[in-house]
C-alpha cells in the first residue's frame, strides 16, 4: 500500500518553499500578491551542499529534483540534526516520493570527531551531526558527507530547518489539535497526554511532538511507529494541524497575514539554491504539488545490536540489495517501480497508521 504524506512536517515546509505556498492556493497568486522581493528575502539562502549538488537548469525548472532536508534542534550553544530526508520530485513536478534516513541507520561517516582523531568510522548516523558545535563549517558539511558517500544520490538544492523556531507560528493561532493514539507521559516534562484528539498550545504542542521513547508499546512497533517513527508521525499531525488553523484564520487570503507567516519563518528555514534559482522561482514551480498526496519510503534496513547500541543496518542480501535500488532510483527518476517492486518498505498514511495503531492496542488490551 502506498504510504502518502507520512513524512516530517519540514518536508512539507520546504516543498512549500520556505511557507510561500503553505496557506495558499497558487504559487504564483501568492508571490504576486506579497511581492516578489518579500519573497525572495523572506528565507535565508546558505550553501551548503558541496560535492553533493547536482547540476540543474536555473532558467527552466524541471524535474527530476533531488532535495536534502536536514531538520535541527538549537538547544544551548549547540546545532544538532536527528532527522534527515531526501526529498524526490518527478520529471513532470507531480508525484513526491520522500525517504527518511534513520537516525540510528549504521553507517561509514568521514570524521567522528576529536575522540577518534577526526578519522572515519562506524557509527549512527546522527553521530555526524554531533561532532562540533561548530553547525555551518564543520558538522553540516560532515552530515552531507556521510548521505552521499551513502547514497551516490546527487542533490539541487538544499534545506535545513530549525522544528523548534517553527513551532513559534502556532503563537499566532493560539492552539493546535494534536491526536496521540495511546497515553504517554512525557520525558521531558512528565506531563501525561492522553489518548485522543485536543487542541494544545505551543508549549504542550512542542513537547509532545518531540516525544520518541514513549512510543514503545508492542503495536507501536507493529504498526510502524516506535521509537523515533512515533515522533515523525506527531510532527506531521503538528504540520497539517497547524496549515489549517492558519487557513481557518484567513492567513490564505490575507497578504499581509501572509507577511506575518514569513517573516515569523525568519532564520528558521535556510535553503541552499542554485544561483539564478529564487524562492519566488521554486513556489511558482511546486505550485501543482498536493502536501497530502506524498510518498514516504524508509530505508531497506532492520535492527541489530552493534558496538554502538541498537542500530539500523543495511545487511546484505536483500536489503543491500533493495537499497541500492533505492539509491539508483532517486538518481534515475524510477521511483514508481522501486515503490511498486518494494511496498512493504512504503509507509503508512499518518492517519491510516493512527487508526491501524489505536485499532491494534484495543485488540491487545495495551490501548491509553
Amino acid at each position: 500500500m502506498a504510504g502518502k504524506s507520512g513524512a516530517p512536517w519540514w518536508a512539507h515546509m520546504m516543498l512549500y518553499a520556505g511557507g510561500l505556498t503553505m496557506v495558499v492556493a497558487g504559487g504564483a497568486a501568492a508571490v504576486t500578491q506579497i511581492g516578489v522581493n518579500t519573497a525572495n528575502s523572506a528565507v535565508e539562502q546558505e550553501e551548503f551542499l558541496g560535492d553533493a549538488q547536482a547540476e540543474m537548469d536555473v532558467e527552466n525548472i524541471e524535474g527530476p529534483l533531488n532535495i536534502l532536508v536536514l531538520g535541527v534542534d538549537k538547544q544551548g550553544g549547540s546545532t544538532r540534526s536527528d532527522t534527515m530526508i531526501m526529498v524526490h520530485i518527478n520529471k513532470d513536478l507531480t508525484d513526491v516520493s520522500m525517504v527518511s534516513l534513520p537516525r540510528d541507520l549504521y553507517v561509514e561517516i568521514p570524521d567522528c570527531g576529536p575522540d577518534w582523531g577526526d578519522d572515519s568510522c562506524m557509527q549512527k548516523l546522527n553521530h555526524a551531526a554531533s561532532i562540533s558545535d561548530d553547525w555551518e563549517g564543520v558538522t553540516r558539511p560532515n552530515v552531507v558527507s556521510t548521505i552521499y558517500n551513502l547514497t551516490g544520490v546527487e542533490f539541487h538544492m538544499g534545506a535545513t530547518v530549525d522544528f523548534n523556531g517553527f513551532m513559534d507560528l502556532v503563537d499566532l493561532v493560539g492552539e493546535i489539535e494534536l491526536c496521540p493514539w495511546h497515553e504517554i507521559k512525557s520525558h521531558h516534562t512528565d506531563k501525561v497526554f492522553p489518548e485522543g484528539c485536543q487542541y494544545y498550545n505551543k508549549k504542550d504542542s512542542l513537547d509532545l511532538v518531540r516525544q520518541r521513547y514513549p512510543w514503545n508499546l508492542d503495536s507501536d512497533w507493529e504498526s510502524g511507529l516506535g521509537g523515533d517513527y512515533g515522533r515523525q508521525a506527531m510532527q506531521q499531525q503538528a504540520i497539517k494541524s497547524l496549515i489549517t488553523e492558519l487557513k481557518a484564520d484567513g492567513y490564505h487570503k490575507d497578504p499581509a497575514k501572509l507577511t506575518e507567516v514569513l517573516g515569523g519563518l525568519g532564520d528558521k528555514l535556510k535553503l541552499d539554491l542554485q544561483d539564478g534559482v529564487t524562492v519566488a522561482d521554486l513556489a511558482v514551480s511546486l505550485r501543482d504539488i498536493d502536501p497530502n498526496d506524498i510518498t514516504s519510503i524508509r530505508v531497506p534496513a532492520s535492527t541489530e545490536v552493534t558496538e554502538v547500541g541498537d542500530s539500523e543496518i543495511i545487511h546484505e542480501g536483500e536489503e543491500q540489495t533493495a537499497a541500492d535500488a533505492l539509491w539508483a532510483a532517486l538518481q534515475d527518476d524510477t521511483m514508481d517501480a522501486w515503490i511498486a517492486q518494494n511496498p512493504h518498505w512504503v509507509k503508512q498514511t499518518g492517519n491510516a497508521a493512527t487508526e491501524t495503531t489505536t485499532e491494534t492496542a484495543e485488540e491487545s488490551g495495551t490501548g491509553g
